[in-house]
């Protein structure tokens, strides 16, 4: 075991402590770790081997066998899980030959009798150490390289703040976690009370500056705690709008409890739009935008959360991720041209400066389908249940529109664009200063716009983050493009893709 690595102790008095770390332990571990296990015959190894697995398959019944005699069981869980026992391996070479290498690669190895291995397990890894107390407990020394035990100490300052409000003994599970640094689990309390949902947000250090001596979330106006969120979910409740009620909250740390809207989406088993939820949503939609919000909210006294605009600067970085990322994968790498570079900026500026007559409203920023619940029980705009505005800002009404509209991970199909673009205009026109012709104008600059970041902002999460899987959307968010090309006052920016090669794709979805 490695000596030098932070550590930490805890006191486990029963059986019951062990498996509680097990199902803590399924919440934060990541494709890449290996947890190692020691201690002697007893000690609660393949206890806590147990409970993690079943926590991390929801399934308090999880057959898991013993690998003592194959030495690996495979799982397929939330993660790729292989646990694996050593007793029995006669020399540490054999280690590659059961597959350690590729199950580390792809997802979370758990290792009993890691002696066994000798000097073959990662030097990054998190040692798990059980030693026996003179009153029959256990006490256990934790060791790992330090962003890792920072993950291992968070899942306990959660089970803290838990205890302190009510909920000790409560029954916690993985919910979600996004491309963003926010996680979720789902809390039972141990009385057996409503299910809620803890939100782990943890406050963001500022990143290195990229422009104007500013980093990229200040920029873009990206929230960096959960102040932000707290404001906007009391705006719009405030306005009888459908945002989870705020339970139990400590924003210093980032933790809030909130309510659980269950487990209904505006989507089909399959995963395409429901066209009635649709429907609903963008009616939603239209009554948010016809309803007024103040721009600073008052959260608690002395604090106020300024919502800020969705400005220039934020709508032209956003769109450069287009030719900071899609273009040079498209050209195989080649980099646009200075004057490639200088005539599509010249083109956004254009376009923005189109905008400075648009209506502009609270934008939500993520109103698609992923951050919709629907509430089957309630009626009107409560049937849609809002979770994602931490990052709202004040801008062109047009681009929630066209985030539901044109849903960056689930096609709408043309008919349905239609009917969705109908209904809400419909709704609109009710209002007596309307512009209907300025707000499609601004759908489609915000359309071009958000399909611009987005193409960029895949090849950006497959190249430098590491995931593929989002590029799987690019065909969509490329017809997106199309779509918003339509549009007279896009044709600058049509020929500009058009003379460098951007939306050539014989997948793409073709316009009705």
């Amino acid at each position: 075991m490695t000596d030098t690595l932070p550590s930490l102790s805890l006191h486990l008095a029963a059986e019951a402590d062990t498996i509680r770390l097990g199902e803590e332990l399924a919440l934060v571990v990541k494709p890449g770790d290996c947890l190692a296990l020691w201690g002697d015959l007893g000690a609660g190894k393949s206890t806590l081997s147990r409970a993690l697995l079943r926590a991390m398959a929801d399934d308090d019944y999880l057959e898991v066998p013993s690998p003592t005699f194959t030495l690996v069981q495979n799982y397929d869980l939330r993660l790729a899980v292989a646990h694996f026992d050593l007793y029995r391996l006669s020399d540490p070479g054999e280690l590659e030959e059961i597959g350690f290498a590729d199950a580390l690669d792809t997802g979370v190895c758990l290792v009993e009798w890691p002696d066994k291995a000798g000097n073959s397990l990662p030097a990054k890894r998190i040692d798990i150490s059980f030693g026996f107390d003179a009153d029959g407990g256990r006490q256990v020394t934790i060791t790992a390289p330090a962003p890792k035990l920072a993950r291992i100490e968070r899942v306990f300052s959660i089970r803290r703040f838990l205890d302190a409000h009510g909920y000790a003994g409560a029954r916690r599970r993985h919910l979600t976690g996004d491309a963003s640094t926010r996680a979720y689990e789902y809390i039972y309390p141990a009385d057996g009370g409503t299910r809620r949902v803890l939100m782990d947000a943890p406050r963001q250090p500022d990143g290195p500056p990229i422009r104007d001596g500013k980093p990229y979330s200040q920029i873009a106006h990206l929230a960096e705690d959960v102040y932000p969120f707290v404001a906007i979910d009391q705006a719009l409740r405030q306005r009888g709008f459908a945002a989870p009620e705020i339970f139990e909250r400590d924003c210093e740390a980032g933790l809030l409890l909130i309510e659980d809207f269950g487990p209904e989406t505006v989507l089909d088993e399959d995963g395409k739009p429901i066209p009635e939820r649709y429907r609903a949503s963008v009616a939603c939609l239209a009554a948010l935008h016809a309803t007024p919000f103040a721009r600073d909210i008052e959260i608690e006294a002395g604090r106020v959360h300024h919502v800020p605009d969705y400005d220039r600067t934020a709508m032209k970085m956003e769109a450069e991720l287009l030719i900071d990322w899609h273009l040079p994968w498209k050209r195989d790498g080649a980099v646009a041209t200075e004057a490639e570079r200088a005539e599509y900026l010249a083109i956004w500026d254009s376009l923005i400066d189109q905008l400075a007559t648009a209506e502009k409203t609270l934008v939500l920023r993520d109103f698609h389908s992923p951050n919709i619940i629907w509430r089957s029980e309630q009626q009107g705009i409560q049937r849609v249940g809002l979770i994602d505005f931490q990052d709202a800002m004040i801008g062109p009404s047009a681009y929630d529109l066209v985030s539901i509209v044109q849903d960056a991970r689930v096609t709408v199909e043309r008919d349905l664009v239609g009917q969705l673009m109908a209904d809400y205009l419909g709704l609109r026109r009710q209002e007596t200063d309307f512009d209907e012709a300025g707000f499609l104008k601004a759908w489609a600059i915000m359309s071009a716009q958000r399909a611009c970041k987005l193409n960029g902002l895949w090849v950006r999460l497959m190249k430098r983050d590491h995931k593929p899987g989002y590029m799987k959307h690019m065909p969509r968010t490329l017809w997106h493009l199309s779509v918003a090309f339509e549009h007279e006052t896009l044709a600058p920016l049509r020929d500009w893709c058009a003379r460098v090669g951007i939306g050539e794709t014989e997948s793409l979805p073709k316009a009705r």
